[in-house]
């Protein structure tokens, strides 16, 4: 029987606005390339994997600035390379440092408040575990969560990022809980669902932008809302 939901930040209860779509179209523009948005979300499926892996080897703030500009780079490339658009790796710079000049905020998806309020009445426990490099109370309460989910880690409160498992047991920790008594939703697979399953969560993918389809690990859900149709199969 679960006693808790944690859930990742970005792509899984927050996105960008403008969108990922949008901000790239907007840089791309001043390159002559006109982007399809499927390409865009396929391309940042696969840059997000690349992002994950280089976290779990060492944090991006911990790079040098060459050895960012270079990560970026190659990020945006994958971007593009989902939309079939294969541009030299130095026009990819140009076109990411293009981006960092566009300005947009995170914001919650529509579904979340009505899906954790939902939750909450159901008295389950509620908590987020990102890799962002910012406290977790401070991070909570930028995105107007710290009102209704009880705790809120991040890899620089626990000083792993994901897929390690100390970050999760930290968390577990934290509300005196053990591994299975809790659920993990996140969008991405290795550092998410199998850093997750590795430190014995139940785990859900959540896919909102149906890059992967076919995927069979665990429970899939597109939206938050199929969270709820889902939940009683561990209550």
């Amino acid at each position: 029987m679960i006693k808790a939901v944690f859930f990742d930040l970005y792509n899984t209860l927050a996105g960008f606005r403008p969108s990922r779509f949008e901000i790239q179209s907007r840089a791309l523009k001043d390159f002559g390339i006109t982007p399809t948005n499927k390409g865009i979300l396929k391309g940042y499926a696969l840059a997000d994997k690349f992002m994950a892996s280089q976290k779990s080897i060492m944090p991006l703030e911990n790079l040098s600035k060459h050895e960012s500009d270079h990560f970026f780079a190659k990020y945006e490339s994958l971007i593009l390379e989902g939309d079939d658009i294969k541009i030299p790796i130095e026009q990819c710079a140009k076109i990411w440092n293009t981006i960092t000049k566009i300005p947009y905020q995170m914001t919650l998806y529509d579904d979340v408040l009505p899906v954790l309020t939902e939750l909450k009445n159901l008295h389950l426990r509620l908590g987020m575990i990102s890799n962002m490099g910012t406290p977790g109370i401070t991070l909570s309460k930028e995105m107007g969560l710290n009102k209704i989910i009880d705790l809120s880690i991040t890899s620089q409160d626990a000083g792993f990022t994901k897929p390690d498992i100390r970050i999760f047991q930290f968390a577990l920790n934290q509300l005196n809980l053990q591994a299975s008594d809790a659920v993990f939703i996140g969008d991405q697979i290795e550092s998410d669902i199998i850093g997750a399953e590795n430190a014995g969560l139940i785990t859900v993918l959540i896919d909102r932008d149906e890059n992967h389809p076919n995927f069979s690990r665990c429970t899939r859900i597109t939206t938050l809302k199929k969270l709820t149709a889902e939940l009683p199969l561990y209550l």
